[in-house]
């Protein structure tokens, strides 16, 4: 008798350690694409540097100081950047939409701290020679007749 309730105790638990197919999650394929993008400015940049101009030459260069932090975001259409500076309690930041028609960068401000909108009121579009080369862009400051003046200078961090 023994034997038998051995037996019937081994085949019960065979039986109950059998996977339940009915609620066996199937395997999926997920479609995974690589991302890629026309646009070389989509990301998350870190501004490292100027440059200061003279007859369209850089005169000066000049990295930013420590702990100083601009940090830009460019979506597929919109832009977003702020900036920390250790000395200055001052909030900056902003926030709109951009372009890039072949060299040119251009923003168009929507808002931002309270220092930006005072600026925002007279100015709302920014246009910046752009210089991009791959993970490092320059945004340049020119004047009237299209000469060079000062470039923010940026490394790209994600």
């Amino acid at each position: 008798m023994k034997v038998a309730i051995s037996s019937l105790l081994i085949m019960l638990l065979i039986f109950s350690c059998k996977p339940n197919t009915e609620n066996e999650v199937k395997d999926t394929q997920i479609e995974v694409s690589d991302v890629s993008t026309s646009n070389p400015i989509e990301g998350v940049w870190e501004l490292v540097g100027y440059y200061n101009y003279l007859d369209n030459k850089v005169i000066d260069s000049f990295r930013t100081s420590k702990g100083y932090r601009q940090v830009k975001i460019y979506t597929s259409t919109k832009v977003m950047w702020s900036k920390y500076v250790p000395s200055d309690s001052t909030e900056w930041f902003g926030y709109g939409k951009y372009t890039v028609n072949g060299s040119e960068l251009t923003e168009i401000l929507e808002y931002g701290s309270e220092m930006m909108s005072k600026i925002i009121e007279e100015k709302k579009e920014f246009k910046h020679e752009l210089v991009i080369n791959g993970d490092s862009f320059s945004q340049i400051e020119v004047d009237e007749d299209g000469n060079r003046i000062y470039a923010e200078n940026y490394k790209r961090i994600e």
